[in-house]
């Protein structure tokens, strides 16, 4: 490119795409020969700020507006460059050709239901509307799995407790993985059969579990999500009970683990007395200040198997110490948590969008003068665009302003890997580390970048091709999220 880039911005009113298409359109008009930057989006408030924040100037729109957002080489690219756009929205509206039979479309969940034998039926819809869908599918009788978040807390408890007055299990909402006779929903990791079940009021919590898990070389019968909030003092553990029922029952299990961000006091005591009741030997995992983290307790796990520890995997090394203050960039929200606890222990108090305690809330800057933590899979953070294990954009975006932070000396990420998560994470994350350890270097600093690298070696990513990718970048990298934190305050501790 010889001179300046060109823009090009429009609105398109009444047209729509889900949030998930439309990433993978940005992506296609992306690649486009002339092509330096493009975005299409739905214009929710959030995704204007993303758009504002590439440098487009972006006009007055709706959320029901769509907005094309090019940055091309000339004037001469902006109509190859729309054209692919409206060739990428066609394809994504495409529909796979069938025998020519036409079947008119059930008009409701229930009746969806109503025409296969599914136990379960999973919600996947904007918040608002996710409680319609869901209790439509507990009076058909079936399970509900509720991937949507930003649903009331009120609902959630209305839900579940229809659901255990029925004998049904509620996963969610906000419920991002579960393994269920062998088939990963939502995001979830391969991994082997086994003698383990899990409940998990953590998605990535739970994948850590099954990542450590799977290279021990145990497996599982189930794991069952039953949403963040469900072992907070409003929900009192509805669906961890009925979760820890249905794998009681299931002979398969030896061992029930219960994974949680960290709980309501009252609800963790009441749930240690509700499992001495179970024939099954019950082993938590619950965060907290004096608790094991997710490592020292998948060791706990294997132990009480009479299985052998292994040593947990690493890629690369940052060599050297960095003196500064530690950033934490998170798409997955247990293990910011997770994060957070063990540096508070050396670094004190920390700074977070889902703080420890209400005093350290960052505010929207989204930074503080201080060690900050921040988890982009929030429900705040993924109104209306989707999750950073899938787009990586405002992630990336921020560890760039990082990178230009002089105060900064260690950054440490996570990248989850599995079924729904981005088809090759490393494929953005690694050019990203690379420019700004050199945008570090180039201000005469030095940068170092720890990362938490989730997943195992059936995963469609490959955990070995991504690990490696990303400590050719310059990163190092751990398959434990707990060590990586644990090696990112280190570094900085060192340097001190």
């Amino acid at each position: 490119m010889t001179g300046p880039a060109v823009e090009h911005v429009e609105l398109r009113p009444g047209a729509y795409a889900d949030s998930v298409a439309l990433l993978q359109v940005s992506k296609d008009v992306a690649a486009v020969d002339g092509v330096v930057a493009a975005q299409v989006a739905m214009a929710t408030e959030l995704n204007l700020e993303v758009i504002a924040g590439m440098g487009f100037d972006v006009p007055e729109a709706s959320p029901n507006d769509m907005v094309v957002a090019l940055r091309v080489e000339t004037s001469e690219h902006i109509a190859p460059a729309l054209a692919a756009v409206d060739a990428a929205l066609a394809a994504s509206r495409r529909q796979p050709s069938g025998s020519g039979e036409v079947t008119a479309p059930p008009r409701t969940t229930g009746s969806a239901l109503s025409r296969g034998d599914a136990g379960l039926a999973l919600i996947s819809v904007p918040g608002q509307s996710a409680t319609v869908e869901a209790m439509d599918a507990l009076e058909a009788g079936r399970d509900v799995m509720i991937f949507s978040d930003n649903v009331p807390v009120a609902e959630e408890i209305a839900l579940k407790q229809a659901a255990t007055d029925r004998d049904l299990l509620v996963m969610g909402p906000d419920c991002g993985t579960a393994v269920v006779n062998g088939i990963g929903l939502g995001f979830a990791n391969t991994v082997r059969p086994g003698p383990v079940g899990i409940v998990a009021a953590s998605g990535t919590g739970c994948q850590q579990l099954l990542a450590l898990l799977d290279h021990a070389g145990v497996g599982i019968t189930a794991a069952l999500g039953v949403g963040g909030r469900d072992l907070g003092a409003d929900v009192r553990a509805l669906s961890t009970k009925q979760a820890m029922r249905r794998l009681d029952a299931d002979a398969a299990t030896e061992l029930i683990v219960v994974v949680s961000k960290p709980p309501a006091d009252e609800v963790a005591a009441e749930l240690r007395e509700f499992a001495s009741t179970l024939s099954t030997p019950v082993q938590f995992a619950l965060l907290g200040a004096d608790q094991p983290d997710l490592t020292a307790a998948t060791e706990q796990v294997l132990t009480s198997l009479g299985r052998d520890i292994p040593s947990w995997p690493v890629w690369g090394e940052a060599a050297q110490p960095a003196s500064g203050l530690l950033r934490g960039l998170f798409a997955g929200g247990t293990l910011c948590d997770e994060a957070m606890i063990l540096a508070e222990g050396a670094l004190g108090k920390v700074w977070s969008n889902i703080p420890l305690d209400e005093d350290h809330r960052l505010g929207s800057s989204l930074d503080a003068d201080g060690t900050v933590m921040i988890d982009f899979g929030s429900d705040e953070m993924t109104r209306g665009r989707p999750h950073p294990m899938i787009d990586p954009t405002i992630r990336l975006d921020h560890l760039a302003k990082v990178s230009r932070n002089a105060s900064v000396g260690v950054v440490l990420l996570d990248v989850v890997l599995g079924h729904g998560a981005d088809a090759d994470p490393a494929a953005t994350m690694a050019p990203a580390i690379r420019e700004a350890l050199a945008t570090a270097q180039a201000d005469g600093r030095e940068l170092r970048v720890v990362v938490a690298c989730v997943g195992t070696s059936g995963d469609p990513q490959g955990l070995e091709r991504q690990a490696q990718a990303l400590a050719e970048a310059g990163a190092e990298v751990h398959l434990s999220n707990a060590r990586a934190a644990q090696r990112a305050v280190t570094l900085i501790g060192s340097a001190s």
